[in-house]
């Protein structure tokens, strides 16, 4: 009985040191991405990185010699159809009018809608400090997006709101798929990715937009999106998902937006106003509280 009390918390820590990789590596991806879409319409970006990123998982376990087999192709669909086509695609559309650090907090509202759901689909319930924890978070993303204020790039934020809702619904989604082993994991991975790049691939042929302008930042911000910013990062979130409750992910995953508006600010001027900042904080002291709140369960 001893053993595996001894052994549990080992997935958490894990879980967590995969949770802290992608808050590095997707938060100074808005600021890829936007650099990317100077040279390329969204859509055809959003495909390119998804077939990309698709091909290099499935690659991967060709050479593993692992079966591509799926178990589960109707919720691998849906899957591919929330966190690929929908946010994915939304995300790069926002971009295009909006800043990267604005565009990557309203994305990130992502874990309210999974707290919202969550007891309806899943049976999991926030509890105690956790309660505070949210509110302290909502209202920093409040802050940060400032509702009473019309700003230009409001139809932006509107999209990137989107982006976030259809994120949280591919989590409630992900939590439903049952996977075996890590092989399992990167087919799962990589067939969502090129199932939600055929609605990708139809809407860049369908809209009008620029062409791609092949230069050596769109090369580079390419090859970022597609390996580690696309490939590894989404098959260790599907990890995170899996080892974590989806209110617990959801909710520190928040500490990459405040990474995407630092990282904007540092490299592309965006400059956060006041209440952004303020909002950054009451985030950050959300994180702190949810920590401390966290059932010690694996």
């Amino acid at each position: 009985m001893n053993t595996p009390q001894n052994k549990s918390p080992a997935p958490d820590r894990a879980a967590l040191a995969a949770l802290a990789f992608l808050t590095l590596v997707w938060g100074y991806n808005w600021v890829v991405m936007k650099v990317a879409l100077q040279y390329t319409a969204p859509f055809p970006f959003a495909a390119a990185r998804s077939v990309g990123g698709g091909l290099c998982l499935l690659l991967v376990l060709v050479l593993a010699r692992k079966p591509l087999r799926l178990r589960h192709p109707w919720r691998t669909l849906l899957l591919g159809l929330l966190q690929t086509s929908l946010f994915i695609g939304l995300v790069c559309w926002s971009l295009v009018e909006g800043g990267a650090g604005k565009s990557a907090v309203l994305a990130y509202t992502m874990p309210f809608w999974v707290i919202l759901l969550a007891p309806f689909f899943l049976g999991e319930h926030l509890r105690g400090a956790q309660w505070f924890a949210v509110l302290l978070a909502f209202l920093g993303l409040l802050l940060i997006f400032s509702p009473w204020h019309r700003a230009p790039d409001f139809m932006s934020g509107c999209i990137a709101l989107g982006a976030g809702i259809a994120w949280g619904l591919s989590v409630l989604v992900a939590k439903k798929i049952p996977v075996a082993d890590r092989w399992e994991l990167l087919s799962l991975t990589g067939w969502q990715m090129l199932m939600g790049a055929v609605p990708l691939l139809a809407v860049a042929w369908l809209v009008p937009g620029r062409p791609v302008e092949w230069t050596w930042p769109y090369i580079a911000a390419l090859v970022y999106n597609i390996i580690p910013g696309n490939a590894l990062a989404w098959a260790l979130w599907l990890f995170v998902v899996g080892r974590l409750t989806a209110t617990m992910s959801g909710l520190a995953s928040l500490a990459t937006p405040v990474v995407g508006v630092l990282c904007g600010w540092w490299q592309l001027g965006e400059r956060p106003t006041g209440a952004v900042s303020a909002g950054m904080l009451l985030v950050l002291l959300a994180l702190g509280l949810l920590s401390l709140a966290a059932p010690r369960k694996a």
